[in-house]
């Protein structure tokens, strides 16, 4: 039998394979082990794990080089990207703004 991996979103250790994903038995989170990095993952605000896709907001103004304005709070930005070698560690979107990086421990998991 194979080890058992630990829940990414709850941290329980009382998880079971099914199909192809990985199932927590206390939380009933699902996540496919294939995905998850070596010991690195970025977390949200609040320590939710963020993935590719997700859809955050922004949770304080954040100032913009160049911008009039900055990104107020309460932003809704989708469809995130990951980028775990960078200290501000996600890509995004953000209308009015363009492309830009932002930090994870400025945003929340919608």
């Amino acid at each position: 039998m194979s080890e058992n991996i630990p829940c990414t979103q709850c941290g329980s250790e009382f998880t079971y394979p099914q199909d192809n994903l990985i199932i927590c038995s206390q939380c009933f989170y699902e996540f496919d082990p294939n995905e998850i990095q070596k010991g690195e993952q970025i977390v949200d605000s609040n320590g939710n794990v963020l993935q590719n896709g997700d859809t955050v907001i922004v949770i304080k103004d954040l100032p913009v080089k160049g911008a009039p304005k900055p990104v107020k709070s309460g932003t809704k930005v989708k469809n995130i990207r990951l980028n775990p070698d960078s200290d501000h560690n996600i890509d995004c979107k953000i209308d009015g703004f363009g492309s830009m990086a932002l930090k994870s421990e400025f945003v929340r998991k919608a």
